[in-house]
């Protein structure tokens, strides 16, 4: 009488449990569900903006032409060098310098004198040769120097927006002109969703927020309840404590 009182206060409190569980988490549950399964749909090349802007940099350099020898562009540098490497910038032969602060600066290779850094004109210029889509560049570039939702890298980055259907961006940084980020209107479709599967809502990348961890918690919590009535429910249970009680009573 005892264990049959205690398997029912088991099978009340699990259905409570679970029917809570599920009215307070359930909404949550069909944001994880909907976005996991809209993230898993799109590709994650059209995400990144792959079809509209090409980021690398497929330039070579003419192993015949002369070079400033390492010592000198070394020479040249305002302070420690962590690395050093040659590269193009549209057909120029640069030295790019990674200082021990983090910092690069770009170096003309040929004489090894520090260039000056990327302005507005020649950010434009690389996000329009970067370009494959049927937009073109608006008038104005703008010099970002606060992050957003949109471009959490290293700043500040010059912003080059493309007048297309996507809304294309460019972020171009003005320490050596390369392209640091592209964000179309997949990109952010895909972010917003990315913020509600992480439960952060503001900058969409927090994946430990008290948020999320309650609501993880409280669905391990919902998927335990369900096995408990599962198993208080289950038929062949049922139908042996039916005929339990038809042998008893014969």
């Amino acid at each position: 009488m005892v264990l049959r009182s205690g398997r029912l206060r088991l099978h009340v409190g699990a259905s409570k449990l679970h029917r809570w569980l599920a009215l307070i988490i359930g909404v949550q549950l069909l944001l994880w569900f909907s976005s996991g399964l809209l993230m898993s749909i799109l590709p994650i090349e059209r995400v990144r903006g792959e079809h509209l802007v090409a980021r690398e940099n497929t330039a070579t350099i003419d192993p015949a032409q002369e070079f400033a020898s390492p010592a000198s562009v070394l020479g040249a540098a305002p302070g420690p060098v962590r690395e050093l490497r040659y590269t193009t910038l549209f057909g120029q032969p640069v030295a790019e310098l990674t200082m021990a602060n983090g910092t690069v600066r770009m170096h003309d290779a040929r004489t090894g004198l520090p260039m000056q850094r990327i302005d507005a004109p020649f950010a434009l210029r690389v996000a329009r040769a970067a370009y494959r889509g049927p937009g073109v560049p608006v008038a104005s570039v703008m010099f970002a120097r606060t992050a957003s939702t949109e471009f959490r890298g290293k700043l500040p980055v010059w912003r080059v927006e493309f007048e297309d259907a996507e809304t294309t961006r460019v972020f171009v940084s003005p320490e050596n002109g390369r392209i640091v980020g592209v964000r179309t209107g997949t990109w952010r479709l895909y972010d917003f969703f990315w913020g509600l599967h992480i439960m952060d809502w503001k900058n969409h990348e927090n994946f430990n927020t008290p948020w999320m961890m309650a609501f993880a918690a409280g669905g391990l919590a919902l998927a335990v309840a369900g096995v408990v009535l599962l198993y208080m429910r289950w038929p062949r249970r049922r139908q042996r404590k039916v005929q339990g009680v038809h042998d008893v009573a014969a």
